[in-house]
């Protein structure tokens, strides 16, 4: 019979055989940390280890067994043993922590220690002195240089199988490998540095954060002066930690960012029947995440102008004009609109720039409202006929 406190750890491997359509059902049976599961799905999934020994037995197979350390944890093992559990050939496998070099060896795969580096024996630790390597070095054409931990060696080589087992997308998918990429550089490579002790940043950060998924797993462990050291139930609870925040991430990036995506793109491809220029792209619904698929799509897409402007609607049924910034983490613009117009609203701004039903420019001249799509759409012509004009007078081609 299971015991209670077994339930977080092995209630994680449900998620091996389970789509992103039941992460909902996950995330809300979400309470401190720990999933909580009814009790006979459990027992139909899992056992403990003494039952499982015993079906073994029973059935002459054999149960797979992955080994990392014992004593203090850290994410970038429970999360690399997350991964591993996901999959159907360790969906029931045993965790086996020790340092024990003998039990080791006994291991099917062993992650984050024994001092070994070894794709083919399934050896994965970064901790020798010899080992430097990162995702661009084991695969050139990724951009990534942080060294890897145990967390990015596992999702280097099972990352695609990981995704697809959860995703029900083929490896080969072209929005599995989208996914593949994002959830490294969004969320692996975090963990991969911070147990490498790379900084962010060079120099002394001007605040401290410690609320990042690499601490909340570290304050799972004993605090110094517990009467228990015993680090089993916090491995538990942070491989349930680390699992469903996975797991509503991959969630979000599939069901969210990827449609997102989609949406920018078909906007970049029609921009020119929007206005000639191709500088002004228009969605039909508001709301839609573009900037950072804006600037990849402009270059994956070889746009040669850049885009200048973006036209959606509000939730009122008017319509928004949004000027696109220089990048992603800067408030520069790359034409803002008219300085004129900044800060003038309603019939003011509709005497002024000329434009029927005008709403409103902010002051800093980075969005600007009119009650009807030809309205914005004028707004961006306006300013980017006198942008040409300003060029032309000061000699520029």
């Amino acid at each position: 019979m299971l015991r209670p406190t077994n339930l977080t750890y092995l209630a994680i491997s449900l998620c091996s055989n389970k789509a992103l359509n039941a992460l909902a059902f996950r995330r809300k049976a979400i309470i401190s940390g720990s999933i909580l599961l009814n009790r006979s799905l459990l027992r139909h999934r899992y056992m403990s280890s003494e039952a499982k020994k015993l079906r073994t037995d029973n059935t002459n197979m054999t149960v797979k067994k992955i080994g990392t350390h014992n004593g203090t944890f850290h994410c970038d093992e429970v999360l690399a043993c997350f991964f591993l559990r996901q999959l159907p050939e360790y969906k029931d496998a045993v965790i086996v922590r020790t340092r024990d070099p003998t039990q080791l060896a006994e291991c099917d795969i062993v992650v984050d220690v024994g001092g070994e580096f070894n794709p083919k024996k399934h050896r994965y630790d970064h901790h020798q002195r010899t080992f430097s390597e990162s995702f661009h070095s084991l695969c050139p054409e990724k951009p990534w240089v942080t060294k890897l931990s145990s967390a990015g060696l596992v999702y280097l080589h099972f990352g695609r199988q990981l995704l697809s087992q959860l995703t029900q997308l083929k490896e080969d998918d072209r929005q599995l490998e989208m996914l593949h990429d994002k959830l490294y550089e969004n969320f692996v490579e975090e963990v991969d540095a911070v147990d490498n002790g790379i900084s962010q940043c060079e120099g002394e950060a001007r605040y401290s954060v410690s609320s990042m998924l690499s601490s909340r797993v570290g304050y799972l462990n004993p605090r110094w002066n517990s009467t228990s050291q015993d680090t089993e139930e916090g491995f538990k609870k942070a491989m349930a930690l680390v699992g469903e925040e996975f797991l509503d991430r991959l969630d979000f990036y599939k069901s969210s960012w990827l449609p997102a995506r989609a949406v920018v793109e078909e906007a970049v491809k029609n921009r020119h029947k929007v206005d000639p220029s191709g500088e002004v792209v228009m969605f039909s619904q508001g709301g839609c995440p573009w900037k950072e698929h804006l600037f990849v799509l402009e270059k994956e897409l070889k746009v040669a102008t850049p885009i200048k402007f973006v036209l959606y609607p509000d939730q009122n049924g008017q319509w928004r004009i949004q000027c696109v910034p220089a990048g992603l983490n800067t408030f520069q613009n790359r034409l803002s609109l008219l300085e004129e117009w900044r800060g003038v609203r309603d019939e003011a701004l509709s005497k002024l720039s000329g434009i029927k039903e005008c709403i409103f420019v902010h002051a800093s001249g980075f969005i600007g409202g009119n009650k009807t799509q030809e309205g914005v759409l004028e707004m961006a012509r306006r300013t980017l006929q006198a942008a040409a004009q300003s060029e032309a007078a000061n000699g520029k081609p």
